[in-house]
């Protein structure tokens, strides 16, 4: 029997019981291996050429100099191929939409289910885009219709679903040019910068339900 992949992980949180419970259940994984805590986003850059995570799980709300947003443009530039995902409280939109424009591939409610926190580690990981399927209902519906085609329409709810442009493609049975173009136009007409950005506007607008993000 192979082993899985072990996925390297870094904690951010100033509550030690929250950075300890995260610890126990993500190492309780076998593909999952916790290689450092930090209690602000300072004191994980001082152990990051250290530790190197390839996943770093950080509260939004840290204490010192630097905030959830800043300390993840800072992980990126120091270490582009970490995937950062932002844990918060509390939802809300500017913040999420922040985090995710300084280049945060998840974004996780901290009273959301742990599968649910795991399921993003593996995600991101994996190269993909994970938001809290819950997001979308806190943040309030919006309308579905706007000015996108029933093919963009398509490949938004294909991004949603964690699915790359080649698995778009296929899917959809287009090339993969086709779907750079198309992504390139939602995010335009979404008035968003990345795909991360892009499926929170699918979860407002009802084009995926939970089950089928779950």
């Amino acid at each position: 029997m192979t082993m899985p992949a072990i996925i390297t992980v870094a904690l951010v949180d100033d509550h030690r019981v929250v950075s300890r419970s995260l610890k126990s259940y993500l190492e309780s994984f076998q593909d999952v291996k916790v290689v450092g805590v930090a209690a602000s986003g300072e004191e994980l850059l001082e152990h990051l050429d250290e530790w190197k995570p390839q996943v770093v799980l950080q509260d939004l709300l840290l204490p010192g100099g630097m905030n959830g947003i800043e300390t993840t443009r800072r992980i990126l530039a120091r270490a582009p191929s970490a995937r950062v995902v932002a844990l918060t409280a509390s939802v809300d939109e500017a913040r999420m939409m922040g985090v995710l424009r300084a280049g945060a591939a998840g974004y996780v409610r901290k009273d959301a289910e742990p599968e649910t926190l795991l399921a993003a580690v593996r995600a991101v990981a994996k190269g993909r885009t994970y938001i809290d399927p819950s997001v979308g209902r806190l943040l309030g519906a919006v309308s579905a219709s706007d000015d996108l085609t029933p093919r963009e329409t398509e490949v938004l709810r294909e991004m949603a679903l964690g699915r790359s442009n080649r698995e778009i493609a296929a899917a959809l049975d287009i090339g993969d040019e086709t779907v750079k173009t198309h992504v390139g136009h939602l995010l335009s007409k979404l008035g968003v910068e990345n795909r991360a950005q892009a499926i929170v506007q699918v979860l407002k607008r009802g084009l995926v339900s939970l089950d089928e993000l779950e």
